[in-house]
């Protein structure tokens, strides 16, 4: 596969950000793209289909709890409601006025 060499390169040290943002601002920007340029995607092996990686945002579980865990979890709810309803905050965890 043509610029599979870019692959095989090995920075002895490695590359500063100021070295980056020189080698980027002196870039020419209307540079034409050779027709075999490889992707990034291709290079790093990514998956396009993928939007985030899925250690990052992993797909959500059903969750799965017993009906006195919905009453407990409906409790703290309602307590809460209540709470800030009567106009007292219990942001953080005091309840207080104002």
């Amino acid at each position: 596969m043509p610029g599979d060499a870019a692959t095989a390169v090995e920075l002895d040290q490695p590359v500063s950000d100021d070295e980056l943002s020189a080698l980027a601002l002196a870039a020419d920007p209307d540079t034409a793209v050779a027709s075999d340029a490889v992707s990034l995607w291709d290079l790093a092996g990514w998956n396009r289909e993928e939007l985030l990686p899925a250690w990052y945002m992993p797909a959500p579980l059903r969750a799965s709890s017993s009906r006195w865990q919905r009453w407990v979890i409906g409790l703290v709810v309602a307590s809460f409601l209540l709470i800030n309803g009567h106009g007292l905050c219990s942001t953080y965890g005091v309840v207080g006025f104002g």
